[in-house]
């Protein structure tokens, strides 16, 4: 027995650790071309844009790989050990696939735990370096930003091309520089062959440096509107400053994503929740202070002095016993009151609304680490009762089976999530519903392999087809169309 389970192990492992890095690169390229417009057209060096696929890789790519890993793998391995007829050998020597199954099942446990233990500790720090990282890169260097031969805009006032530029980055040649600042058109234009460009370190202003031009001015005068004078200076050198600070993204500090729900352990996201709570019971609180102080400010009005015309200490505790005046008054301040109150009621309840919503966020995060756990399990009992029945190996079948099952469930994952942080169901329904949906799939497969059921087989559908006469179907519809066109 134990030469058979040392050698499920190592049918398993091998697919499984080839299809994990595959998955994962699958899933980085999807994740990389989400970003590539932030990371093409910056000059960034190739270690940079290796470091953010690091930390995405990290952040939630294994974690994603793995259950769909774990599905191939065991549809490749048991689908192999079916097409050989391995596991007809081992039914002969009393094991049963139930026994297969249940011994193998122990990998997956194994990376269920790892997964779990990995997006706890190890994502969510990924996530957080992997988005200071992008916050970093969107900080993009105006020089870079400046394309040869095509007029650049980004200046306030001013249009600049260039026409070529130096491997440096810093080196130019055959600049025109427009000059709108006077708002008369285009105006006033200044040449040069060649110049250098540079920010300074603060990245506050952009540095021109034009050697070997001219400037050419045929702007109005503002004194004589009638007159137009054309103005034409020579220069060897002239010295241009624009003020970039619009450009510069600030750099992300240390905290800034510390506190997403994405970049939180478990036990850190339980805090969070806490401290989100006794917002909303302070919320409650100011609810009912601003009902309160609504009545007692009507009630300190209708008791003031300016109420009681005659100056007496006679209160008046009836509707009726105001004139005119006193009732249009009191009408007046209730409507206000009124007013106050609703609009401070509407925002209490946005803001509850809001804190509510990153409660849900929270929750939803916390048990989405253990429903991807869990999926590594579920999807073993899927695909190794598969495999055993489709008696299918390699890639071509499994591939296209692990795609189907994954996307669906991907999706209802998705579907769940996105109900669950709306409040439309509660947490826990939301963020397991495609665990639920699936367990009942995984039940019927493993009962299905384990009483040697030929549902799904190549073989029973082959079977089935033929029942059905599909050949005697085409003959016949083949001789229809030949008779017609006779």
């Amino acid at each position: 027995m134990k030469i058979i389970y040392r050698y499920l192990f190592k049918k398993f492992l091998g697919p499984f650790a080839l299809t994990f890095f595959f998955a994962l690169f699958v899933l980085l390229m999807q994740y990389l071309w989400r970003y590539v417009d932030e990371l093409v057209g910056k000059g960034l060096e190739i270690s940079v844009v290796l470091e953010f696929l690091f930390y995405a890789s990290g952040a939630g790519m294994v974690v994603l790989a793995a259950p769909l890993a774990v599905l191939l793998a065991s549809l490749m391995t048991f689908g192999s050990l079916g097409e050989q007829y391995e596991i007809i050998a081992m039914k002969s020597a009393g094991i049963s696939i139930r026994k297969l199954i249940f011994s193998l099942a122990l990998c997956s446990f194994i990376i269920a735990i790892g997964s779990f233990c990995f997006a706890d500790k190890v994502a969510p720090r990924a996530y957080f370096k992997m988005r200071t990282l992008l916050r970093n890169i969107r900080d993009q260097k105006p020089t870079l930003a400046i394309e040869e031969g095509v007029f650049y805009n980004g200046f306030d006032n001013y249009s600049i091309r260039v026409g070529r530029k130096g491997r440096n980055n810093v080196d130019i040649y055959d600049i025109l520089l427009s000059d709108h600042s006077k708002y008369q058109g285009n105006t006033t234009f200044t040449y040069a062959k060649r110049g250098k460009m540079q920010a300074t370190e603060d990245k506050m202003y952009m540095l021109f440096y034009l050697y070997d031009g001219f400037l050419w001015d045929e702007s109005t005068n503002s004194n004589n509107s009638s007159k137009n004078p054309l103005a034409r200076y020579t220069f060897s050198e002239q010295y241009k400053k624009f003020d970039i600070s619009s450009f510069k993204f600030e750099k992300s500090d240390d905290n800034f994503y510390s506190r997403k729900e994405m970049a939180l352990s478990n036990s850190k996201i339980v805090k969070t929740i806490d401290t989100i709570m006794i917002s909303v019971e302070k919320n409650n609180e100011d609810i009912m202070t601003c009902f309160f102080s609504s009545c007692n400010s009507f009630k300190s009005f209708i008791y003031s002095d300016e109420m009681d015309t005659e100056k007496t200490n006679t209160f008046k505790m009836s509707y009726n016993d105001f004139n005119t005046k006193e009732k249009r008054e009191s009408l007046d301040k209730i409507i206000a009151l009124k007013n106050d109150f609703k609009n401070e009621l509407n925002m209490n309840r946005e803001y509850k609304k809001y804190l509510m919503a990153n409660i849900n966020s929270y929750r939803v995060e916390w048990l989405k680490k253990y429903v991807i756990a869990t999926a590594c399990i579920l999807f073993f009992f899927i695909g190794a009762p598969l495999g055993s029945i489709i008696r299918k190996g390699g890639i071509g079948v499994p591939l296209v089976i692990t795609v189907a099952f994954f996307s669906t469930y991907f999706m209802l994952s998705i579907f769940g999530e996105k109900l669950a942080k709306g409040g439309a169901v509660p947490v826990w329904f939301g963020t397991w519903l495609s665990t639920f949906i699936i367990l009942p799939i995984c039940a019927f497969l493993t009962y299905q392999a384990s009483v040697d059921s030929a549902l799904l087989s190549s073989e029973e559908l082959y079977k089935k087809l033929q029942q059905l006469n599909l050949n005697k179907f085409f003959v016949r519809k083949k001789n229809e169309n030949t008779a017609t066109h006779a």
